[in-house]
């Protein structure tokens, strides 16, 4: 039997967080009893490509000065952030059965006051675009080399703040803070296309004066790439467009019309996320052996 590559390790490492986050959301999700899993589940592989390979982080240290820093911006996919915070050692998954309860470190939306790793406290649509901006801003004044992801939603797109934001990253050459927008294509009251057309994301970002990437929502490698790419341009804003899919990783939800927020109010989709379950559960142990 051949023995695999460091290479090849290190993919099967990520690989393998890509489930347990996936995993991990959906359990949090449905201890709860409801919650926005469509948007978290639709940001699972990037990341696992993130905290699995890209960035530069020290869980023992979550307030290291010299790490990278992710904004959520899409604040309402908390549950898929602490899922990767916990897999990666930050706090300890028991945690995640405390999601949005009282007392609780893991708050429905990310606060950097309560949960070890998280860089922004963030829920309020926009907003994060413009906190990106600064931490990059103040890293770049600090002559820091650390980069800041941010992860922005298609449908908070809607607000005009990402745009202002955007345009002062542009302005500035901010090509340590790469925007990700997750264009996963659905929003709160239906697809973004029917809500607000945001007609060609790639075109329009490349007008604001950005590099542009673009890699499949699901695609590990091709995610992996697009960052590579994305860090390596030294004299231009940046911006990767994630085509993704609400509910990504699992048909069953990636199907279901009213997928933003899912309430585990019914036989039906309870036995859905059971099954779910079992076979990340199954896929898990196949890969643990």
């Amino acid at each position: 039997m051949a023995i695999a590559t460091l290479k090849e390790q290190e993919w099967q490492q990520v690989e393998l967080l890509a489930k347990k986050i996936r995993q991990d959301t959906l359990f949090a999700i449905k201890h709860m009893g409801q919650g926005h899993l469509g948007g978290s589940l639709s940001i699972v592989e990037l990341l696992a490509v993130l905290y699995g390979k890209q960035m530069t982080i020290d869980p023992n240290h979550p307030s290291w000065e010299d790490r990278d820093r992710l904004v959520l911006s899409k604040g309402h996919a908390g549950a898929a952030l602490y899922s990767a915070l916990a897999n990666v050692g930050y706090f300890d998954r028991g945690l995640l059965k405390t999601l949005n309860e009282g007392g609780t470190s893991l708050p429905s939306h990310p606060d950097r006051n309560k949960t070890p790793g998280v860089d922004a406290t963030t829920g309020s649509l926009g907003q994060g675009t413009s906190m990106a901006a600064g931490i990059a801003a103040g890293l770049k004044l600090s002559q820091r080399n650390s980069f800041v992801y941010l992860i922005v939603g298609d449908g908070e797109l809607n607000e005009g703040q990402c745009w202002e934001a955007f345009q002062y990253i542009a302005h500035s050459k901010l090509n340590n803070c790469i925007v990700i927008i997750d264009e996963n294509k659905k929003q709160l009251d239906g697809t973004t296309e029917e809500i607000l057309n945001p007609f060609d994301l790639s075109e329009k970002m490349k007008a604001f004066g950005f590099y542009v990437n673009k890699a499949k929502g699901d695609d590990l490698s091709a995610i992996d790439l697009a960052i590579q790419q994305s860090k390596a341009v030294v004299d231009q804003a940046v911006c990767i467009i994630l085509d993704s899919t609400k509910g990504q990783g699992i048909p069953y939800f990636e199907q279901l019309a009213d997928n933003h927020s899912v309430k585990f109010n019914s036989d039906e989709v309870n036995q859905a996320a059971e099954k779910a379950l079992a076979k990340l559960e199954l896929e898990i142990k196949e890969m643990t052996k």
